[in-house]
C-alpha cells in the first residue's frame, strides 16, 4: 500500500508540473509576467503559489523517506522561477521513483518522529494516512486553487490526470 500511495504522489506532482506548464502559458497569452503567479496567494496569512509547490514536494518526499526509514534529499526553497520550480518537482519524481515496494517493507510498523513535536511519533500507517497524504493534497490543492482563481484553465482533468483505464 506505501509503494503504490508514493507512486500517486509522484503521479499528481507530475499533474501540478503540466499545471505550471499551463500557468506559463496563460501569463504569456495576457502578457504578464509568472512571478505574478509565483506570489500570488488565495489568502494573506497563507503562503504564496511557489512555496505550496515547494511544501507539497516536500510532503511526498519526507513521506516516502520516512517510511523507508532513509534521510530525503535537502531542497532549500530557493526557487524563484516556474523552470526552477519544475526542476525541484522532477527531481522529487526522481526521487519518488526510486524506490521498490521492498523498501516499505515495515514500513507501516515504523515509529515516525515528528520533527515539529519534539519527543513524539506516529506509526507509519498512521502518519501515511493521517498527515504524509492529506498534508500532499492540501498544498497540491491549494496550488491548482492558485492558479485556477488567477486565470489559468485547469480543471479536473488537470489535477486528477489520466487513469489507468482498461476496456471491461
Amino acid at each position: 500500500m506505501i509503494y503504490e500511495t508514493i507512486r500517486q504522489l509522484a503521479k499528481e506532482l507530475g499533474n501540478l508540473d503540466r499545471c505550471l506548464d499551463k500557468g506559463a502559458a496563460h501569463a504569456e497569452a495576457l502578457k504578464f509576467d509568472t512571478t505574478v503567479l509565483l506570489n500570488s496567494r488565495l489568502a494573506p496569512d497563507q503562503y504564496p503559489l511557489v512555496r505550496q509547490v515547494q511544501a507539497a514536494c516536500d510532503a511526498a518526499k519526507f513521506g516516502a523517506a520516512r517510511l523507508a526509514g532513509r534521510q530525503p534529499p535537502v531542497h532549500p526553497d530557493t526557487e524563484t522561477t516556474l523552470p526552477e520550480l519544475k526542476a525541484r518537482i522532477a527531481a522529487v519524481q526522481d526521487y519518488l521513483g526510486s524506490f521498490s515496494a521492498a523498501d516499505f517493507a515495515g514500513g507501516a510498523e515504523r515509529t515516525v518522529g515528528i520533527n515539529w513535536m519534539p519527543g513524539k511519533g506516529i506509526l507509519g500507517v498512521a502518519y501515511l494516512n493521517e498527515l504524509a497524504v492529506p498534508n500532499f493534497y492540501f498544498h497540491l490543492t491549494t496550488a491548482y486553487s492558485i492558479l485556477r482563481h488567477n486565470g489559468v484553465p485547469v480543471g479536473k482533468v488537470d489535477f486528477i490526470g489520466n487513469l489507468p483505464l482498461f476496456d471491461i
